[in-house]
């Protein structure tokens, strides 16, 4: 009985390999030759020298490849390539490029294949890359400090003040802590999207970041409901809301850490200045939103010190990554990450918002709440106008 049941199912997947077989073999059965060959260069970045240029390349067509010439600024330029010119599918390679770049000056660079499909790498503003170095690590290092933890420590000082406050009140927080979260949450998708496109298209970028967002998060709540259920549990602490926001929050603002690290690795220090600003100025107001589910509780200044580490630090990761090992990929899969793990906060707030008020035969959506949730929202709007 369990072998029949076993050859049953063993029966479409060995007709499937047969014809996937013969399909590779034999082709889908229309012969007819490309009108173009299919090849797909992919510069995954551009480093430069005092020499010239080094062009990180990846050849994610399926087709091998071979760059049998290059163009700087529409003059044929004599170039080198390490390992070799010639690239299998998914083999990476370096073009090095010794050219008399100018400071500031944009550079357009052609890369051409034996085929002649052309690739191109653009240079905005040419500046020299910034090396590893023990002193770029401090520094890119103190940005991240306080870009990340000191206005999520600021925020979180509204502590006491808000600790005072009345019961509705509290909940109108919660309210509004739940505004800021859906407005991080889609920020960060969106950050996760643009960062993805830059990825090469093959390894999808959108779809990891929606992947590692579902994903995450059915793997917090289902995490979360386990240990409830191990230890007979109804709902959360207030430290672990605290500490499931804090997560989420880092998660972004290692997104944000990356946009920082970018811009000033591609010598836009104006703009990484700008961010450095605005990014300040928008991260007290999570630092409120972390603070909010512990007015029900008397946290230690420890467990404060633990959330703004927790919140802030990932920024200072995120500015060595992007200043120096940025990959739009790795970009796409830690912010899809964070999407997920914003969504879960949301999602147990808005859980223990609605139980408390139907344990007091209150309606959810009062005005007070309402009023608290929409003006969540407006704060990181307008906030956000520093860092757009």
């Amino acid at each position: 009985m369990n072998l029949k049941w076993l050859i049953t199912g063993l029966i479409p997947l060995v007709l499937l390999m047969l014809v996937l077989g013969w399909v590779f073999k034999n082709g889908a059965g229309v012969e007819r030759d490309p009108a173009a060959p299919i090849e797909v260069l992919n510069v995954e970045q551009i480093n430069i020298k005092p020499s010239g240029f080094e062009l990180d390349v990846s050849n994610t067509g399926p087709e091998t490849l071979t760059i049998s010439q290059v163009i700087v600024d529409d003059s044929v330029w004599n170039f080198s390539m390490s390992p070799d010119s010639t690239l299998n599918r998914f083999e990476d390679g370096k073009v090095t490029i010794n050219y008399p770049w100018v400071e500031g000056d944009p550079h357009t660079i052609l890369l051409i294949s034996e085929n002649g499909i052309i690739t191109e790498a653009a240079i905005d503003a040419a500046t020299l890359t910034p090396e590893f170095s023990w002193d770029n690590v401090l520094n890119y290092g103190f940005i991240g400090f306080y870009v990340g933890i000191v206005p999520i420590t600021l925020g979180l000082l509204w502590f006491p003040f808000m600790k005072r406050l009345k019961k509705g009140w509290i909940n109108a927080i919660l309210a509004l802590t739940v505004g800021l979260l859906l407005f991080l949450f889609f920020g960060t998708l969106f950050d996760g999207f643009e960062i993805g496109a830059e990825a090469p298209s093959v390894f999808q970028g959108n779809m990891v970041v929606i992947i590692c967002t579902v994903l995450s998060f059915l793997l917090l709540v289902g995490f979360d409901q386990y240990q409830h259920q191990r230890q007979k549990r109804t709902g959360y602490s207030p430290l672990g809301i605290s500490l499931l926001m804090a997560t989420g929050i880092g998660l972004h603002n290692f997104g944000e850490g990356l946009a920082i690290g970018s811009s000033f690795a591609l010598g836009e220090a104006a703009l990484g200045t700008f961010l450095v600003i605005g990014f300040t100025l928008h991260n007290i107001t999570e630092g409120i939103g972390i603070a909010a589910p512990l007015l029900k509780s008397k946290p230690k200044i420890s467990q404060f010190v633990l959330l703004g580490t927790i919140a802030g630090s990932p920024a200072i990761v995120g500015t060595w990554f992007g200043g120096f090992i940025f990959s739009p990929i790795w970009g796409a899969v830690f912010l899809g990450v964070g999407a997920g793990a914003i969504l879960q906060v949301i999602f147990v707030i808005s859980k223990m918002l609605m139980e408390e008020h139907k344990k007091n035969n209150e309606p959810v959506v009062s005005w007070m709440n309402f009023t608290g949730f929409t003006l969540g929202i407006l704060i990181m709007y307008f906030t956000a106008f520093f860092v757009k």
